[in-house]
């Protein structure tokens, strides 16, 4: 017998058993049979059979390689040998013959006549799940089936064998057999015809199909009832022939599946009612359960009742009854099936304790009192299973559930929680912050891994998520209709201010040595810790940017997600120069942002919402190109040589939006980024080359502007355009007027800053007539406030426009002077002075208190969910029409108007005084006065920075169109005066970015005779009398005050000087902001300003040279002063002389402890300073100020002090300076004694007689020249017993004598004497003791006049030499006390101590 192959065989041995096969010559056990073609019949009848129909393997004939993989020769279809194609028959003609289109079947559907037909609603079952087969059902008396059928199969084999069948006639009112079936009536049963026979009526239990439901619950019974008595009632009066004739019909008319359904209804129905009438038993319980019954827990004491009940009676309350049937339910497992009963009732609050908070899947707080229906959705957690809505938490667990749905409706949810908490929805009804509690709890780094995951809709999710935590709703759009302001381009770095602990630290290292020593630890350190003070940079860690770029490039997800991804690379480019540079240089990031959503040709897009971004224009990703090229020039650089972006910016500016094949909306959003972005390149000199190619086309959309500006209703997208495109001119104008700068030899931009600009001002002195018209038709609206407020920035843009044209125009070295200033006169008589006389423009003044930031600080109140982590401007309510962002602000175009008219001011001198009249506008007036007016601050916020930055260009600009006029005519003393102060206030309170405008301040109006009308008209002279009628000054310390303030208005210049050396800023800031202020482009670095911390100066800038020169003092190790310290100091006194006299509300910030901590920084220079004259008498004019009775109550020595560690540590130098160098200065003296008042802290006088007991001494400035009433140094009594102590012993020692410290002298006897004989009852024991033993020591002096002065001490009186007035005889409460204490004494004797 042949083996058959095994496993492992090789190729040889097949052969081999080949050939024994064919040997054999044995019969095949299969048989080949060669089937023929597709058609049926041979293709080629007449071929010979083959001799051998065995297949034979040859390797003899195989060639000995492979054959080549070529593609096969298309096929080709034959036609059928019975359906011959036609040679001359048109296809479309046949084609059209057989076609078989849908209405060759809609039109022979006729609508079957339902209107007799009974509309039978389903009727809800009482079993959980359909009847389910089990295999233990018995077999018994079933024939085995031929073959191999499982049981399942055998049972539905057998259902539907038995469906097949004739239906008995009693089914016919519980069920529908399917038409193929004929019944009889003889097939009925005895049971089936009692109650399907109108005789046998009473057995109608009732209505098993029409059940009521979906009626009211009072009538659904009722009315289901009803119609069951009809429907009996009916069957009775028919006889049984026309009850199958009926029975067939509706047969007939139904569908089988339909019929199937209500059968098993009808069985299913039948079944549970014999199954609750069987366990019915007297005196037994039911087991039928009622879904509106409360679950109750069962109790730990009962037994458990499972094993001793049926398995289909349950022992809980349940929806449905487990039957013994069902799959799996041999053994009811009840703790098991706790999920399928109802929820317990809602509980009620009858606390005011705290709930966990719950959101709706919309991301809505809900009440904890509100009962919502289940099938929101809104009920599946475990805890507090009875209220509706989903914890924090509970969504947390959520985003790592295994089903991708799940992570996508958490991550779903915590945006919108997230976007309701911004726009601040929860208010108060929440403690905390939802932000701060996210953030805490990782959700920055939950967002960052569900960013990997693998499903496109939890990708979406999570996106849509960072965005909500990132971008602030309103920031943007904010900062996008504000770009056409003055200058609006330039904002502040949207991170925080506070820095690192390491970097509180290390305040004194040089920068550079921080830097390197710092960088390897920000690197080591995790991102979690840098996400705790910077979210952005804690997500830049985590190698954000290459997963963005991963999906738009390869996962291409859809519109949203595109939109959302595009949004967050926005933020991350505000966030700092650095994080733009990140951006920038992600591999392949811009490219694929260019490539994708900047495309230069598309396919039009339609109607209807598009299913992909990709190669379609988008206006975010031009957004981006312009917020990264608003980072920096060499930013804007990059992105104009090395990514096209000029082929870009000309294919969207040269076409209309209209004919951009997009939706107008994002039309007009794309042409309008694609301005900006050329108008933050032209800022830094850049992109003039596309002003050649693109001229035709701004000329036309100039054209355009005044005929969109004078439609009814003006899109505010088109004049956020005309605006864009005035502020592109803008630039490029000044590009033109710009002249190259010289090269610094030490920067490393000197090739980049020093390249001339490539347009010139011919080609550009064209725009001013198309410009002009524009600027006419929106003035025609001014007195038409609601058309105004439509205009959005186009007047501001128009102006500022001019300015910059008049501005270029006047630095042309070639032109004639003539020229431009006679069209600046054709200007202001046509245009600009006429505008001054309108009612409208006045309206725009008086408006501009209501709109002040710096007015209403709570218009910059933080947002509710602001966090020093992640910064952002809190716009996301919007802001109301009257405030500086709001949109009838009357700021921009205000602040336009003003930098116009200096430029005009500037270039013609003569229409200065002209255009000058404006200031004199009572809304401006007034605005002034509360401006400088004593109210706190806004808080410095990120919006708050950007507000107040706005508002201080209006002011700048109206103190320096003042100081022009001021040159060229006299200023009334009260302008004067208001205009001084407003420039004292704006120095102190200007912003990182506005270095500029402090230095011009320092130059100009603060330090000008002009805005000092005081030393003209009598101020020294005022002074000097001021301080003869001053009742609470002390005595004579100094000269006449009068002297000194006339001295110093006449060192004014001096003055400046000494203050412009000492209050220099950064010299790189100046520089940068110089650039910016005076439209030298080819020297802006960027358009994003320094962190906005604190004000440029500090609030004490007065002093600064003083504490200047306490720092050089203390920092040189030879103790030598610096160079012309005396000049210096002189000049600052002298100046703060001036405030403290004339301006003393620039001074207020200040607090007086502050400047006598200042003052003393004099003295501790070295030791001469204090000794020269002016320094005396400047020094003793400003403490006779600091020591008024109206000032003198303010001094508070125990709070923080800016600027001083410790008061009670500078206080002990400043005595051991004195014991030092003194040498009895009666000025250093009264400084001394100035903080040893009664009021102040008792460490003060402690360190003076405990540590510096020497410098009593040197105290002995006489009571007539104390500064103050030696009142406040004896009242109330001292009541430190270590203090007194020190008193008591100083003066029995000799070390305080009345001949050398009259002052102390007469204090420390007021407070000894006070204490001896103090009687009060609450002292305690060793205060007791501590008064009579100084009694005793006292009565026992031998120095007779001491013992005098403390016994018979009465009251202070600083007219008396002493300092004090005495009894003639003790009073008789005293002496009988002092006798009583005494007695002992005399008897007994006092031991010495």
């Amino acid at each position: 017998m042949l083996s058959r192959p095994k496993p492992g065989e090789s190729e040889v041995d097949l052969l081999h058993f080949q050939s024994q096969f064919l040997a054999a010559g044995a019969a095949p056990a299969v048989q080949l049979v060669k089937k023929g073609s597709r058609s049926g019949g041979d293709a080629n009848p007449d071929r010979p059979p083959l001799r051998d129909h065995r297949d034979v393997v040859m390797l003899d004939n195989l060639p000995d390689l492979p054959p080549a993989l070529v593609p096969a020769p298309p096929k080709r279809a034959r036609p059928s040998p019975g359906h011959p194609l036609p040679e001359h028959e048109d296809p479309e003609e046949r084609l059209n013959r057989h076609d078989k289109h849908i209405t060759a079947v809609l039109t022979k559907i006729i609508e079957r006549d339902t209107s007799s037909v009974a509309v039978n609603l389903p009727v809800p079952s009482g079993v959980a799940f359909p009847p389910v087969f089990h295999r233990s059902q018995g077999r018994q008396g079933k024939p085995a089936t031929s073959g191999k059928k499982s049981i399942f199969a055998q049972e539905i084999a057998a259902r539907r064998a038995s469906e097949a069948k004739v239906p008995p006639v009693g089914e016919v009112a519980s069920t529908l057999d399917p038409p193929e079936g004929a019944a009889t009536c003889e097939a009925l049963t005895p049971r089936e015809q009692g109650s399907q026979l109108p005789w046998n009526s009473y057995s109608f239990q009732g209505p098993h199909l029409v059940t009521g439901k979906g009626l009211k619950s009072q009538e659904a019974e009722q009315e289901a009832q009803t119609i069951h008595e009809e429907n009996v009632a009916r069957l009775q009066a028919m006889a049984p022939e026309e009850i199958l004739q009926e029975q067939q019909r509706l047969l007939a008319q139904l569908d089988p599946s339909l019929v199937a359904f209500l059968r098993s209804h009808s069985r299913t129905c039948e079944q549970a009612e014999e199954k609750a009438t069987g366990e019915q038993r007297p005196g037994g319980r039911s087991a039928e359960v009622t879904g509106e019954e409360p679950i109750m827990p069962t109790s730990a004491s009962e037994p458990r009742q499972e094993d001793e009940l049926e398995p289909g009676a349950p022992a809980l309350a349940l929806p449905v009854t487990p039957q013994k049937e069902w799959l799996h339910m041999d053994t009811v497992e009840l703790e098991k099936l706790h999920w399928t009963q109802d929820l317990p009732p809602l509980r009620r609050q009858q606390t005011q304790e705290r709930m966990q908070a719950r959101f709706s899947l919309q991301g809505e707080l809900l009440a904890p009192s509100v009962d919502l229906p289940t099938h929101l959705g809104l009920h599946h957690h475990g805890e507090e299973a009875e209220r509706a809505g989903y914890s924090l938490q509970e969504l947390f667990h959520l985003t790592r559930s295994q089903v991708s749905q799940q992570r996508a409706l958490a991550l779903h949810v915590l945006a919108q929680v997230i976007g309701r908490a911004q726009v601040g929805e929860f208010g108060d009804r929440l403690v905390g912050s939802v932000l701060r509690l996210l953030l805490d709890a990782g959700f920055l780094f939950l967002l960052r891994f569900s960013l990997d995951d693998r499903v496109d809709g939890v990708i979406a999710a999570a996106v849509r998520a960072l965005r909500a935590l990132l971008v602030a709703p309103g920031d943007e759009e904010l900062l996008d209709s504000t770009f056409s302001w003055y200058h609006g381009a330039l904002v502040f770095p949207l991170m925080p201010s506070q820095e690192d602990k390491e970097d509180e630290d290390e305040d004194e290292e040089p920068p550079a040595e921080k830097a390197k020593r710092k960088s390897p630890e920000e690197g080591n350190r995790p991102p979690s810790d840098v996400a705790r003070h910077d979210v952005i940079k804690g997500l830049l860690a985590t190698n954000l940017l290459p997963r963005l770029r991963y999906l738009l490039e390869v996962t291409c997800p859809g519109p949203s997600a595109v939109l959302d991804i595009l949004a967050v690379l926005i933020r991350l480019a505000r966030h700092s120069l650095e994080s733009a540079t990140r951006v920038l240089e992600c591999p392949r990031l811009i490219e694929t942002v260019i490539q994708e959503f900047l495309p230069t040709s598309w396919s039009p897009m339609g109607v209807r919402p598009t299913l992909s971004l990709h190669r379609m224009p988008c206006a975010p990703a031009m957004k981006l190109l312009r917020v990264l090229a608003s980072a920096g020039r060499n930013i804007a650089a990059r992105l104009l040589s090395g990514f096209d972006l000029r082929s870009r910016l000309c294919r969207f500016i040269a076409e209309a939006p209209q004919d951009l094949a997009l939706p107008p909306e994002e039309a007009e959003t794309l042409s309008t980024e694609a301005f900006r972005l050329w108008a933050v390149a032209a800022s830094y000199g850049q992109g003039g080359d596309l002003y050649r190619e693109l001229y035709p086309v701004l000329t036309r959309a100039l054209q355009a502007v005044p005929k969109e500006l004078s439609s009814p209703s003006p899109q505010p997208l088109a004049l956020q355009r005309a605006a864009s495109l005035l502020t592109v001119l803008t630039q490029l104008t000044l590009a033109a007027g710009s002249t190259a700068p010289e090269p610094r030899s030490d920067s490393a931009e000197a090739s980049l800053s020093s390249t001339p600009s490539s347009i010139t001002w011919t080609q550009v002195s064209g725009l001013q007539p198309l410009v002009e018209p524009c600027l006419r038709q929106t003035l025609k609206l001014l007195p038409r406030p609601e058309m105004w407020t439509a205009l959005g920035p186009v007047p501001t843009a128009c102006l500022l426009f001019l300015d910059a044209y008049y501005q270029a125009w006047s630095q042309q070295p070639g032109l004639c002077p003539g020229d431009w200033l006679q069209d600046t006169e054709r200007l202001s008589e046509e245009l600009l002075l006429p505008l001054l006389s309108q009612p409208a423009l006045g309206r725009l003044w008086h408006s501009l208190g209501c709109c002040s930031p710096l007015c209403n600080p709570q218009s910059c109140a933080p947002a509710p969910e602001a966090l020093p982590s992640l910064v952002s401007l809190g716009c996301a309510g919007g802001h109301p029409p009257l405030s500086l962002a709001g949109s009838a602000s009357p700021f921009p175009f205000l602040t336009a108007l003003l930098s116009l008219f200096n430029t005009l001011g500037w270039i013609h001198k003569g229409l200065c005084g002209q255009l000058a009249a404006v200031l004199a506008a009572p809304g401006l007036q007034n605005y002034f006065l509360q401006c400088v007016a004593p109210v706190a601050a806004p808080h410095l916020t990120p919006f708050s920075a950007w507000a107040l930055r706005h508002e201080y260009h209006l002011q700048h600009l109206a103190l320096a169109l003042a100081q022009r006029a001021a040159t060229l005519q006299p200023v009334s003393a009260t302008s004067a005066a208001l205009y001084h102060g407003m420039a004292l206030a704006l120095l102190s309170r200007l912003l990182p970015g506005s270095e500029h405008l402090a230095h011009e301040l320092l130059l100009s109006c603060v330090f000008r005779l002009e805005f000092l009308p005081e030393g003209a008209s009598g101020g020294p002279e005022a002074a000097d009398f001021s301080d003869r009628l001053s009742l609470g000054s002390g005595g004579d310390l100094g000269c006449e005050r009068g002297t000194l303030l006339a001295q110093a208005c006449q060192d004014l210049p001096s003055i400046r000087s000494c203050y412009l050396t000492h209050c220099s800023l950064a010299r790189a800031s100046l520089l940068a902001s110089q650039a910016l202020h005076r439209g030298e482009l080819q020297q802006v670095p960027a358009l994003l300003l320094p962190v906005a911390k604190e004000p440029l100066l500090p609030t004490d800038w007065p002093f600064l040279p003083l504490i200047q020169l306490y720092h050089r003092a203390s920092d040189s190790p030879s103790g030598l002063p610096p160079a012309d310290t005396v000049g210096t100091a002189m000049r600052a006194l002298q100046w703060v002389l001036v405030l403290e006299s004339w301006r003393p509300q620039a001074l207020r910030a200040v607090p007086p402890a502050a400047r006598l901590a200042r003052l003393m920084c004099v003295f501790l220079v070295d030791s001469e300073l204090f000794r020269e004259t002016p320094i005396q008498r400047l020094v003793a004019a400003l403490l006779a100020r600091l020591c008024q009775p109206e000032v003198l109550p303010n001094l508070n020595l125990d709070c923080p002090l800016p600027g001083l560690t410790s008061f009670p540590d500078l206080y002990a130098n400043f005595l051991e300076h004195f014991e030092a160098v003194s040498f009895g200065d009666h000025l250093f003296g009264a400084l001394v004694l100035l903080p040893l008042q009664r009021r102040f802290s008792v460490t003060l006088r402690l360190a003076l007689f405990g540590e510096h007991v020497g410098a009593l001494r040197a105290l002995g400035l006489p009571l007539t020249q104390l500064p103050v009433s030696l009142e406040s140094y004896t009242a109330p009594p001292e009541d430190n017993l270590a203090l007194l102590q020190l008193y008591f012993r100083a003066l029995v020692t000799g070390a305080l004598q009345s001949r050398w410290c009259p002052v102390l002298y007469a204090v420390a006897v007021a407070h000894v004497n006070s204490f001896i004989f103090c009687q009060d009852p609450k002292s305690s024991d060793e205060v007791k003791a501590a008064r009579r033993s100084m009694l005793q020591k006292t009565w026992l002096l031998a120095d007779e006049g001491l013992r005098q002065h403390l016994l018979h001490y009465k009251l202070p009186n600083s007219a008396l030499p002493e300092g004090f007035e005495l009894y003639p005889q003790l009073p008789p409460l005293r002496q009988q006390y002092l006798q009583k204490l005494i007695s002992g004494v005399l008897q007994n004797g006092v031991s010495e101590t």
